[in-house]
């Protein structure tokens, strides 16, 4: 059975920094790439970051929303199953429920996502 969980989200101020984590089971963690995703009830789903797969000795790509570039910076260990989102200089309109997701395909584009976890609340006040 596949387990996607989100964790680490919570109230901040703006310019606050909150990391989160998303841990995998059920799952050949290495074979997919790993998303994340963020929606608020006034709006769809939609792409915040993704990271691709690893390559012997070679960092993985990563693809990141315009919103988003210079502030947040996605990572995965591989070893612990984990996919981190680095959320820093946090804004009122990060506030979302956000999700982590696992696909097949290095794309922006939720469709190619398949795993999906329940979410984590983040909460940024002015």
């Amino acid at each position: 059975q596949v387990q996607v969980i989100e964790s680490g989200g919570g109230l901040a101020k703006a310019g606050d920094s909150l990391s989160l984590s998303c841990v995998a089971s059920g799952v050949t963690f290495t074979r997919y790439v790993w998303g994340w995703f963020r929606q608020t009830p006034e709006k769809e789903r939609e792409f915040v970051g993704t990271i691709g797969r690893n390559n012997p000795g070679i960092e993985p790509n990563t693809i990141y929303a315009e919103f988003v570039k210079g502030r947040f910076n996605i990572s995965r260990d591989n070893a612990k199953n984990t996919v981190y989102l680095q959320m820093n200089n946090l804004e009122p309109g990060d506030t979302a429920i956000y999700y982590c997701a696992a696909g097949g395909r290095f794309t922006t584009s939720k469709e190619y996502y398949d795993y999906w976890g329940q979410g984590t609340q983040v909460t940024v006040s002015s």
